[in-house]
C-alpha cells in the first residue's frame, strides 16, 4: 500500500515537471513565432475549412506521444491563426492586446480562482471594487454600482433586465404573467445583442422599437418621443432606451443628452451601450463627446476593445445602489452564507447572473498601475489621430469616397471605386457593381495575407457594402501604418 502511494507521488511530481516544461516552451514559441508583435509576417495564414481540417489533427483519441508532438500542435495552431497583434488586422473593433494586460492574464489563470466570493478571491475582489469606483468616476455617476460580465451582450442584458426589475419588481417571483406589454427602444444602428436580450427575458423582439438615425448614423431624439408616445396609446409600457455611444459599423454616438430629456420625462431606464466609445472617456480632448453620461442609469464599456486589454474585459456599471444585488440574488447558502467570520459584503457573486465568473478586473487593473490615466490617454489620442489622418489622406486620394464626412470614434467608412468603374453613370446597375467591389478586394487581402479589414452593407440606409476601417489602441499605430492600408486597397482594387 505504501509502495503504490509512492508511486502516484512519483508520477505526479514527474507530470508536473514535464508540465512546466510545456509552459516554458509555449512562452518560447510565443517569441520565436513572434506572436506579440508579428509585423514582418503575414496577418493571416489563409485555409479553407475542409482543407484546414487535413492541416491540424483535431481528433481527441490518443494523448500526443511526447512534448514535442504536443509543441508541434501548437505551433501549428499560430500558424493558421489571425495575427490581431499585427498593424496588418483593422477587422474588428478589438485589436492587439496591451501586453501589461496579458501579463496579468497570465498570472490570474495560473491563479485560477473563481471572481464570487472573498473568501476564494479576496485580492481580486478588492480590485473589482476598486475598478468600479473608479469607473464610476469617469462616467461622472455619484453613486452605484457594477459588476463585470462575459461581454457587452451580457452587459446590454444587465440593463434591460435592472430596468425591468425596478419598473415591475414582482418580475422576479411571479413572471411577466398579467403584465402589460413592455416595450424596449434603440436606433436602427444599436447593437444586435438588445434584441437577443428583448427575447432571452421575455418582452420579445416585436417589443424592441427601432428609432431612425440621421445621416451620421445618430439616433433621432424626435423619432424615439413618437414611437413612446405611440406605445403608450396602444396600451403598451415603454421602461427601457438603448443609447449607443460608437455604433458598431459608423462608430455614432447618440444624442445623449437630448435622449435623457426623453428618459427623465416619461420615467424610462436610460441604458447606455459605450462598449465601443466607451475607451473616449480616458481622454481629456475626446471624453465630453460621451458628455451626458452621467445621465444614464447604466453603462456598459468593454476595454478589451478600443483599449486594448486582453478579451475579454467589460464592465457594467448602474447608478443605483443595491439594485443588482436585489435583481439577480438568489441567496445560495452554501455559498453566500451570511454568518461567515468576515464583512459579507465583500461577496459580490450574488448580484451576478453567473456563478462562475473571470478575474478579468485585474487584466485592467495590472494596465491602470502600468500606465495610469496619463498612459491611457495618450494611447486614445494616437488612436484618434491616426483615424483622422486616415480619413484625411483617403479624401485626398482618387478612386476613395467616404460613406460620411464625419466619425465620433475611430471607424472611418469609405468605398473603394475601381479605375474601370469612376466617371460613369451611377446608376442601379453600377452600385449593384459597386456592392461586389468590397467583398472581391477583402477576399483578395485576406488570401494574400496582407492585410484584414472589414466591410459591411447598411441596408437601413439603401447602403451597398462599403469598407470599415478600425484604428484601436494597440498595436501602437503610425501614419505608415495607415499608408501601408491604402496602398494595399488600391493594389488589389486595380486588380480586379
Amino acid at each position: 500500500m505504501h509502495t503504490g502511494s509512492f508511486s502516484s507521488r512519483t508520477v505526479l511530481a514527474m507530470d508536473t515537471l514535464n508540465v512546466l516544461d510545456f509552459l516554458d516552451r509555449i512562452v518560447s514559441l510565443i517569441k520565436q513565432e513572434n506572436v506579440l508583435t508579428p509585423q514582418e509576417t503575414k496577418v493571416v495564414e489563409y485555409v479553407d475549412p475542409e482543407q484546414l481540417k487535413n492541416k491540424i489533427d483535431f481528433s481527441l483519441t490518443e494523448p500526443c506521444a511526447n512534448l514535442d508532438e504536443l509543441e508541434a500542435l501548437c505551433k501549428k495552431v499560430v500558424r493558421y491563426s489571425i495575427k490581431t497583434n499585427s498593424v496588418k488586422f483593422h477587422n474588428q473593433l478589438y485589436g492587439g492586446t496591451d501586453f501589461f494586460g496579458l501579463g496579468a492574464t497570465w498570472l490570474s489563470e495560473a491563479l485560477n480562482t473563481n471572481q464570487h466570493t472573498f473568501e476564494v478571491a479576496p485580492v481580486f475582489s478588492l480590485i473589482e471594487m476598486k475598478i468600479i469606483e473608479e469607473v464610476k468616476k469617469l462616467i461622472g455617476y455619484a453613486d452605484g454600482d457594477g459588476i463585470f460580465s462575459p461581454g457587452g451582450s451580457i452587459s446590454n442584458m444587465y440593463g434591460m433586465i435592472l430596468a425591468r426589475y425596478r419598473r415591475f419588481p414582482e418580475t422576479k417571483t411571479k413572471g411577466l404573467h398579467g403584465l402589460p406589454v413592455l416595450v424596449a427602444f434603440t436606433s436602427e444602428a444599436g447593437h444586435y445583442s438588445l434584441q437577443k436580450s428583448a427575447q432571452w427575458l421575455g418582452i420579445g423582439t416585436d417589443n424592441l422599437i427601432k428609432i431612425g438615425t440621421d445621416d451620421l448614423g445618430r439616433m433621432i431624439p424626435e423619432e424615439l418621443e413618437k414611437e413612446i408616445l405611440s406605445s403608450k396609446e396602444r396600451g403598451c409600457v415603454p421602461f427601457f432606451v438603448n443609447a449607443t455611444a460608437g455604433t458598431t459599423v459608423l462608430g455614432a454616438i447618440d444624442p445623449l443628452d437630448k435622449i435623457a430629456n426623453i428618459c427623465d420625462k416619461y420615467d424610462l431606464w436610460l441604458h447606455v451601450d459605450a462598449c465601443y466609445g466607451g475607451t473616449l472617456l480616458l481622454s481629456k480632448n475626446y471624453q465630453q463627446r460621451l458628455g451626458a453620461s452621467h445621465r444614464s442609469d447604466s453603462f456598459a464599456w468593454n476595454p478589451h476593445k478600443m483599449l486594448g486589454a486582453p478579451l475579454q474585459c467589460s464592465i457594467f456599471i448602474t447608478r443605483h445602489n443595491n439594485i443588482l444585488h436585489e435583481c439577480n440574488s438568489a441567496s445560495a447558502r452554501y455559498l453566500f452564507q451570511q454568518d461567515k467570520f468576515y464583512d459579507v459584503s465583500y461577496d459580490t457573486g450574488d448580484k451576478s447572473i453567473q456563478c462562475g465568473r473571470k478575474v478579468d478586473s485585474f487584466k485592467l487593473w495590472i494596465m491602470w498601475k502600468a500606465r495610469g490615466l496619463s498612459g491611457f490617454q495618450k494611447l486614445v489620442d494616437n488612436a484618434l489621430d491616426c483615424a483622422n489622418y486616415f480619413k484625411s489622406r483617403i479624401e485626398a486620394t482618387e478612386g476613395f469616397r467616404l460613406v460620411q464626412r464625419e466619425f465620433e470614434a475611430t471607424a472611418v467608412c469609405f468605398w473603394y471605386v475601381p479605375k474601370t468603374m469612376r466617371g460613369r453613370e451611377e446608376d442601379g446597375e453600377w452600385w449593384q457593381k459597386m456592392n461586389n467591389v468590397a467583398p472581391a478586394i477583402k477576399e483578395k487581402m485576406v488570401k494574400s495575407g496582407k492585410l484584414m479589414i472589414g466591410y459591411s452593407p447598411l441596408h437601413h440606409k439603401g447602403l451597398c457594402n462599403f469598407f470599415r476601417m478600425i484604428t484601436t489602441c494597440h498595436p501602437v499605430a503610425t501614419y505608415s501604418d495607415m499608408d501601408y492600408v491604402i496602398g494595399q486597397i488600391q493594389q488589389f482594387g486595380e486588380a480586379l
